[in-house]
């Protein structure tokens, strides 16, 4: 299995809770990716979606606290955002470019994800098959990210990596991780 560990980086400080800290593990073997997040800190002080009974494909989950991975093949522009909330709500978007040609990826119908939550941590994972989406022997470049929504309403973006001046999940520079 090709693997790594990661630690998320907040893109700047303003109106975060102190002592909050995300990190993880993803992995791929063969064509299986496996990758979880772990929230660390005050969670009282975040909006954290309640679990739903009926998991969805839903839209704007990126509007609250919400866990995000992109992956793109090698030498491609193409390249797909995965969205996971708390509440067990998700989506998978294809897009053709950089912030174009959005869609939903129909490859998927559901997105079964554990998310347990413990005093002061979440741990949120998912194992899901790539199949659908690329050949085995195809090389990826992941982008790993966050977005948490405290209770006062602000919104913070965690990234591996920030590049540019303005949070922006969708940079291929920020895809940095090969898999």
């Amino acid at each position: 299995m090709k693997g790594r560990s990661f630690s998320l980086k907040p893109f700047s400080s303003a109106g975060l809770p102190p002592y909050l800290e995300i990190t993880g593990d993803i992995g791929r073997s063969s064509n299986k990716l496996s990758i979880s997040y772990t929230l660390s800190g005050p969670l009282a002080e975040l909006v954290v979606p309640a679990h739903a009974d009926l998991r969805l494909r839903k839209n704007g989950l990126w509007e609250e606290t919400c866990f995000e991975f992109f992956l793109g093949p090698v030498n491609s522009g193409h390249y797909w955002e995965f969205n996971l909330s708390t509440s067990g709500n998700w989506n998978v978007y294809r897009f053709t470019s950089c912030r174009q040609g959005m869609q939903e990826e129909t490859a998927f119908t559901a997105l079964p994800f554990s998310v347990q939550v413990h005093s002061g941590s979440l741990q949120l994972s998912l194992e899901v098959e790539l199949d659908k989406l690329v050949p085995t022997d195809q090389d990826l470049k992941i982008g790993i990210s966050a977005v948490i929504k405290t209770i006062n309403g602000s919104m913070t973006f965690w990234a591996l990596t920030h590049p540019g001046p303005e949070a922006d999940f969708h940079r291929r520079d920020a895809f940095i991780i090969d898999l």
